[in-house]
């Protein structure tokens, strides 16, 4: 076989001269130089850049706060469904009337309808669309119809489900019935065939729905007539309720019952921020030790105490909705007017760490919500 000769080479002895080789050698190091310059500068940049395609790949980054009604400038008790029909995640909330003049005690906090805004870009921005539509009995309210605290699920069937916390009418304190219906809706938007649920008493509000491992469905709800705990009732359908009485007796309201990363979760507002409940097996509940948004955070309309949750769980991650009154702060905290009245949604990521829940509402919050989660 003719031997392969490198550049240089003698035929008779396959040798390279030494100057030849000295000069080879230069070129293979220079050459080994400069690649490893190249990796080191493509490393750096990529150290660089990791941040930003670390933020990219989470979502865009949220709005602060995440959205205020123009309506009324009241949004509350909000709560989050994808809405196959618009392609857009839609939230429904209370729309409190905060900036509706004359109204005194608690009056403004009756009335209320229920508003809906869209997010066309994962959650981090809002629109408002409109005010939902409800076709219900006069002796509901009639005009003065009082709507709390929405939630709404997507029925095997393909219709949408409400649960609705209605109050007859519009009163300047709280001493009044309330009572929760479920509604159906095949466009999100206008709502019809209430049905008023039996559950534990005259008083009850804040209804949020889930469906279990094994297909059933749980409604948690605030019963006002024991000290405000947290109750809830099961179905088998989404048609017949059962009510099973109490979850675990916390004084709070607004629980939203949700599962992630193995546990059962319920959040509940104690007014001292969100308290969290977990569970293995959705019935024996353990609290966490610390509150979620308690205290001050430090964002536009955000340095207050958060209240009434709402949880999107999107792939492995789980956001964390919220509304705070932005204005009940410093030393008119207690004084009663627009400032005091109004309030905001905001929206943080949950964590969880050792088995328990956190979020940082300080740091920019990053957010993608999935369709159909």
């Amino acid at each position: 076989m003719k031997p392969v000769l490198l550049p240089g080479m003698k035929p008779e002895t396959g040798r390279i001269p030494f100057f030849r080789s000295l000069i080879i050698a230069v070129l293979i190091c220079m050459s080994c130089a400069t690649l490893m310059k190249f990796y080191g500068f493509l490393s750096g940049l990529l150290l660089l850049l990791a941040p930003v395609l670390t933020a990219a790949d989470a979502g865009a980054l949220a709005a602060k706060p995440l959205y205020r009604d123009p309506v009324y400038d009241g949004a509350a008790d909000p709560t989050l469904i994808w809405n196959p029909l618009a392609r857009q995640w839609w939230m429904f909330y209370t729309d409190r009337r905060a900036n509706a003049p004359g109204q005194s005690g608690v009056a403004w906090v009756h009335g209320t309808p229920i508003g809906i805004a869209a997010s066309a870009d994962g959650g981090a921005h809002w629109n408002f669309v409109c005010l939902a539509q409800f076709d219900l009995p006069v002796e509901y309210g009639g005009t003065n119809l009082t709507c709390w605290a929405p939630d709404v699920v997507r029925a095997p069937d393909g219709t949408w489900q409400m649960f609705l916390t209605i109050v007859p009418g519009i009163f300047e304190d709280w001493n009044h019935p309330r009572f929760i219906v479920q509604l159906t809706s095949t466009n999100l938007v206008n709502w019809t065939n209430p049905r008023k649920l039996a559950l534990a008493s005259d008083r009850v509000i804040d209804p949020s729905v889930e469906q279990l491992p094994d297909g059933n469905w749980r409604l948690y709800y605030n019963d006002e007539r024991t000290g405000k705990s947290i109750h809830f009732a099961e179905s088998p359908d989404l048609v017949s309720w059962a009510d099973r009485g109490l979850a675990f007796k916390s004084r709070g309201e607004g629980p939203k019952g949700f599962r992630w990363r193995g546990k059962f979760w319920v959040i509940i507002d104690e007014w001292k921020g969100l308290g969290v409940f977990r569970s293995n097996d959705g019935l024996n509940w353990e609290q966490q030790p610390a509150n979620l948004v308690a205290g001050a955070g430090a964002g536009a309309d955000d340095q207050v105490q958060g209240g009434h949750p709402d949880v999107v769980v999107s792939g492995d991650r789980a956001f964390l909705f919220y509304f705070t009154h932005p204005g009940r702060r410093g030393p008119d905290a207690r004084k009663d007017g627009l400032e005091q009245r109004r309030s905001s949604i905001q929206v943080v990521e949950l964590r969880e760490k050792s088995g328990w829940l956190s979020c940082e509402r300080d740091e920019p919050t990053h957010i993608q919500l999935w369709p159909g989660q």
